[in-house]
Order: structure tokens, then C-alpha cells, then sequence
């Protein structure tokens, strides 16, 4: 603290101002990604026999996100998920690598219909998980979703991401 002219003068120097700046710009930069995160939630439903299940899924659709997918998250809570856009239609394969929670992973063609499942999958397993046929989207749930509803293959997904909606 510096005195001027009898006033209490608190940190005004270069340096202050540099610190006060960079906890602004981090704040922004901050809520700017917790917005964008946010942004990428979207609703999924999904028709099965027993009814209608929605889902609030993450959209991985960069290289980097579909890379990443759930690795090194500690949990997923129920009604959560991931979606991963593999426009165009595509076999696609899977892994568990850096996974520490087990998964279903719903296999989705274009028009919207579930082509496979594959149930329980093994936390940090790096043994592939195929697709099976041509596949547009793969939704991450947790292990034992699909059972627990009843979702099986032929059943519907309503998401923007295919043709059925």
C-alpha cells in the first residue's frame, strides 16, 4: 500500500493490473467453455417396447472428441450419454482404452435404427468393438441401460443426427 495526497492506494502498479486482467480474461475463458460444453448437450429419445427413453447425450463430432469420448471419467449418471457422429454412414470399431467405467454401446444406423449393442463392456479394455455393418451414430450409456429399458436392435433413436428422426 502506497499513500498519495493522504489516500490509500491499493496495488495500482503494472503488476496489479496484469493480474487482474489475467483473472478476467481466465474467468471468461472459463464460463466461455462451460457455455460451449453446454451448448453440445442435446436430447435423445429413444422407442423402444416398453416405451419412450430419453437421454441427455454430449455430442462428440471433432476427430479430437470422438477420440476421446468418456476416457478418464469416474462416472456417468443414468439418463446420460454420448453421441458420436460418424457421418457418413460407416463401419465403426471401439475401444475401452482409458475408460474406467463400463458402458453400452448402442450402434445406430442413418435411418435412425439400433443395429447392435454391445452390453457391459470392460473398463480399460483396448480390444475392439465393431460396429458390425454400417453404422452413422454410437451412443455411450451406462452399463446395464440397455437391459434396464429393453432397448434392442430394430429399436428407433429420434435425434436430429439421422434420417428417422
Amino acid at each position: 500500500m502506497s499513500t498519495k495526497s493522504g489516500q490509500a492506494v491499493w496495488g495500482c502498479g503494472p503488476q496489479f493490473r496484469f493480474w487482474v486482467a489475467f483473472a478476467f480474461i481466465s474467468a471468461l475463458w472459463t464460463f466461455a467453455g462451460e457455455a460451449a460444453h453446454a451448448a453440445s448437450i442435446q436430447p435423445l429419445e429413444i422407442v423402444t417396447k416398453t416405451g419412450v427413453h430419453v437421454f441427455s447425450v454430449e455430442m462428440a463430432t471433432t476427430e479430437e472428441e470422438k477420440t476421446t469420448g468418456l476416457m478418464y471419467r469416474k462416472e456417468l449418471p443414468e439418463g446420460k450419454g454420448m453421441l458420436f457422429d460418424f457421418t457418413p454412414e460407416q463401419e465403426v470399431s471401439m475401444w475401452m482404452k482409458n475408460t474406467y467405467i463400463s458402458l453400452d454401446m448402442i450402434f445406430i444406423r442413418a435411418d435412425g435404427r439400433i443395429l447392435r449393442i454391445a452390453e457391459n463392456t470392460e473398463p480399460m479394455s483396448t480390444k475392439i468393438i465393431p460396429s458390425r455393418g454400417l453404422a452413422k451414430g454410437v451412443l455411450e450409456v451406462i452399463a446395464g441401460t440397455a437391459q434396464k429399458y429393453g432397448i434392442a436392435p430394430g429399436d428407433r433413436v429420434g435425434h436430429p443426427l439421422f434420417n428417422g428422426k
